[in-house]
């Protein structure tokens, strides 16, 4: 716990001071956000917001988990895990792509950056070579980060992807989320603080799977209920690195937002709570704990097939959150509302996952 909370301190930390030296050094001309001229009237006044932000985010995470290192080499030995690094690498590989792709729009002075072939490429190169290494890397009782298992809150020992359909599953998953947190990134604030709930509950949840290692120290099998995952504790730090980073950019984000995250912060953000969920082998219930981005992204698929099928518009704009500001509310009902589902979102995930614990001990 000492070091989730040494984690989540300086990520938050450093996130709160970092973010207006960046607000600072993207607000020079040129470096202002594009804003869609067919969006809602109300955010044509925030056009030359700078951007980019969520480099802030991308470097408390690291902060906050090397800290949260540095104290367990000084108090307990150990150092950083297979696990924890494929995390960091996935959610920064996929900033970097993010990163490139907000340059590009600020520097054209345009909404779109990357033309979508550059993108997908540079998105399924770190989701493959992701999805990759972590089927390798066994510790002493044989686990890898990955399993080619499909998982609820465990394994589901009846579908077995095999290796080759890991890393596809893998690849889709980790597109699916890095997107739907980018469909999210549309109002103050929006994005950040839902992303901070789905990876806080991810904290509550590795910490729950190290307490409750099938192998413990001494290398034995511990009683019923224990979950075979590999790292849990680091992928608790870096989620909580990470849910700090995102509150103290937050700081600066919330309406009137003075920096964006850009696809910098939300690729990431989304590559992130894939990566948690493919980790700690619970695939099928980030569902439910991010259903918020689920609905977001649904809402863009939904609009585009009905408009391709029947020329109709089932929105008055997608993503949804636009939907509703065009109905006439305004832009803080909508982000506190969605900040409420996504509180319960994750109440729920957790609640489900404490549920299928307490049936598989015996204690429910």
């Amino acid at each position: 716990m000492k070091l989730i909370l040494v984690a989540a301190i300086v990520g938050l930390a450093v996130a709160i001071m970092l973010t207006p030296y960046l607000i600072k050094v993207f607000s020079r001309p040129g470096f202002g956000q594009e804003i869609r001229d067919d969006g809602p009237q109300s955010h044509l006044k925030k056009r030359g917001t700078p951007t980019m932000g969520g480099t802030a985010i991308i470097i408390a995470m690291w902060a906050g988990y090397a800290a949260a290192i540095i104290t367990q080499l000084v108090t307990d030995g150990g150092g950083p895990t297979a696990s924890g690094l494929l995390l960091l690498y996935l959610a920064t590989g996929l900033g970097l792509v993010g990163f490139l792709d907000d340059f590009i729009k600020i520097r054209k002075q345009r909404n779109l950056g990357l033309n979508k072939k550059s993108k997908f490429i540079g998105q399924t190169f770190i989701a493959v070579t992701f999805g990759i290494g972590a089927l390798f890397f066994r510790n002493e009782a044989g686990l890898t980060p990955g399993s080619t298992f499909l998982s609820y809150t465990r394994e589901l020992a009846w579908l077995s992807f095999g290796a080759v359909g890991f890393v596809i599953v893998a690849a889709l998953l980790i597109a699916a989320w890095s997107n739907a947190v980018n469909f999210t990134d549309g109002l103050d604030g929006l994005a950040a603080g839902s992303s901070s709930m789905a990876i806080g509950t991810y904290v509550v949840i590795c910490f729950v799977q190290f307490r409750n290692s099938c192998v413990n120290a001494a290398g034995s099998v511990s009683a019923a209920g224990c979950y075979d995952v590999r790292d849990p504790l680091d992928l608790a730090v870096i989620a909580a690195a990470a849910a700090g980073g995102c509150l103290g950019f937050l700081w600066w984000n919330a309406h009137p937002a003075r920096i964006f995250m850009g696809d910098t912060g939300s690729l990431a953000l989304g590559g992130l709570v894939a990566g948690l969920s493919i980790l700690t082998r619970t695939e099928l219930l980030l569902i439910v704990i991010g259903a918020l981005f689920v609905v977001e992204m649904l809402s863009v698929v939904i609009q585009i097939v009905g408009y391709k099928t029947r020329k109709i518009r089932v929105f008055k704009m997608a993503p949804f959150h636009h939907h509703f500001e065009l109905a006439g509310w305004a832009e803080t009902t909508v982000l506190v509302r969605f900040w409420l589902l996504a509180a319960m979102c994750g109440a729920l995930g957790l609640g489900l996952f404490y549920a299928e614990w307490l049936s598989s001990t015996g204690g429910g």
